[in-house]
């Protein structure tokens, strides 16, 4: 009797564990959850409709060619996931005994989406009204040459062509597949157009215009740099209709009246020979000097041939001229002193030097300019801060180097009762020399230190005077030259390069 009763519970049991396992064959096992969803009892359609009602709409991001970003709000277009075929998974692994196991433990696990649902029409808009859809539906087919701001540009409407349907069939694929990131590139979504005649034309051209526009030319101009851009360079460029032109050799044709208008117009800017300058003095006021035998002269004929033998590649019609940096305004040493040939205070008697030097780094020519004449300093201030003022107003010469007053003296210029004053002007030291004899028609006099800085006028030592500031300079001055202390000419001549301006005015 007791193992009848033990046969009929034993069949009873099993009848319950085959009734649950049949239950939970469609229905999630107790002690489960998902994505914090409590499942126990439920089918996968009643726990899909629940995760889909917790999870985020998706951000649906499309990658053009370029590798540019462009997003569908997935709440706007419709598109929801779908945990149905990663339920049905789940549950077929979990639906035999294994539930036995969540009675001691309740099971959590986390789970994404296999696929995604949308509606139609709700995804086809937000897809059409992307702006990258919108630009290749607008896009022109061929090829042409388009000017900006920024230099010449090739407007291709052929290559890369986004097929808009293929787009779209490829981003439902992926979806279909749980990505939300679609790779447009990656799925073939592009295609080329063939190029007619025309095309071909415009591409030869555009061959010429990019190597052209590749070359990195910067003026070295001392204190400033200027980088010639292709915004610059294809503005030297000759065309027709907005258009540069070829000529017979295939070549583009650079216009030398645009180099020279533009050489031209740096020298505008860089040259001061002739020019007058605002001059702030030591005494406190700004007082208006002329250069004189300093200042700077671009030798633009020299500057033109560069450009035009650089950009062209004609070296035989445009030779280039190769500066060389000397770092004075003139020659060393030319000039006239007064007392050894008599030349009146004030005459000029220089010849202008020229420097400069050309380079070449990675993909960048760097050209330092020829110059006619070129200052101490190159720069838009070619004076610099090293240089002599000598305030004839106040008797009174200063040195500053590098900005800083280092020395200043009284002294004694020009004679002006007698006509001998001290000429104003920009000028500079263009020769240094030792115990030299000054002479004049009525005069010879010693001296230790000699620095010519105009023709005949220079700055020298004065060991016959005793006095030096005040009014001398009226009644009893130099014959146009700059007394100064004995023992402050040492110091100064030892201080002083050759080519150091000097500024001279009232």
């Amino acid at each position: 009797m007791l193992v009848l009763f033990l046969l009929i519970g034993m069949f009873i049991l099993l009848g319950g564990y085959l009734a649950l396992a049949a239950y939970y064959s469609s229905h999630f096992p107790v002690n489960t959850w998902i994505n914090g969803v409590y499942c126990t009892g439920k089918t996968v359609d009643q726990v899909n409709q629940e995760l889909v009602q917790r999870a985020p709409a998706p951000v649906i991001t499309l990658v053009d060619a370029g590798g540019m970003q462009w997003q569908i709000d997935g709440e706007a277009a419709g598109v929801k996931p779908d945990y149905t075929k990663a339920l049905q998974d789940y549950l077929q692994q979990n639906s035999t005994g294994f539930w036995i196991g969540n009675l001691r433990e309740a099971v959590s696990i986390s789970m994404e989406a296999g696929r995604f649902t949308w509606p139609a029409e709700g995804l086809r808009e937000c897809f059409e009204t992307l702006p990258l859809v919108q630009a290749h539906k607008d896009r022109e087919e061929g090829v042409s040459i388009q000017s900006t701001a920024n230099g010449y540009v090739l407007q291709d409407g052929n290559a890369m062509r986004l097929n808009v349907e293929k787009a779209y069939a490829y981003l439902e694929a992926c979806l279909k597949e749980g990505e939300v990131s679609v790779d447009l590139g990656a799925g073939e979504c592009y295609s080329t157009l063939p190029d007619t005649d025309q095309d071909k034309i415009q591409r030869r051209l555009w061959m010429e215009l990019e190597a052209f526009q590749s070359q990195r030319i910067i003026y070295d101009m001392g204190a400033e740099s200027i980088e010639l851009t292709p915004e610059v360079t294809s503005g030297f460029l000759e065309t027709a209709k907005g258009i540069p032109t070829l000529d017979e050799g295939g070549r583009l044709v650079v216009s030398e009246g645009s180099v020279r208008a533009w050489v031209e117009e740096l020298a505008a800017r860089y040259d001061t020979c002739d020019t007058t300058k605002e001059f702030q003095s030591t005494r406190g006021d700004v007082v208006s000097v002329k250069y004189g035998t300093y200042g700077t002269k671009l030798d633009v004929e020299a500057e033109v041939n560069f450009l035009m033998g650089t950009l062209t590649g004609d070296l035989e019609k445009w030779p280039v001229q190769e500066s060389q940096e000397e770092g004075n305004g003139t020659e060393p040493g030319q000039g006239n002193p007064e007392e050894e040939n008599g030349t009146e205070p004030g005459q000029e008697d220089q010849d202008p030097g020229e420097s400069g030097e050309s380079g070449q780094g990675q993909d960048v020519l760097v050209r330092v300019p020829v110059y006619l004449q070129q200052g101490f300093v190159r720069g838009l201030d070619d004076i610099g801060g090293t240089y002599i003022e000598v305030d004839m107003t106040q008797q009174h010469m200063y040195y500053y180097m590098d900005g800083e007053l280092v020395l200043d003296t009284d002294i004694v210029t020009g004679d002006t009762s007698k006509r001998h004053g001290t000429p104003q002007g920009i000028n500079f030291v263009y020769n240094k020399q030792r115990n030299r004899i000054l002479r004049g028609p009525d005069y010879a006099s010693p001296v230790k230190y000699w620095m010519p800085v105009r023709g005949a006028v220079g700055i020298h030592d004065a060991n016959w005077r005793s006095r030096f500031g005040g009014q001398i300079y009226k009644t009893n001055g130099s014959h146009g030259c700059i007394n100064t202390p004995s023992k402050i000419m040492g110091e100064l001549y030892d201080m002083v390069e050759i080519g150091t301006p000097v500024i001279m005015f009232y």
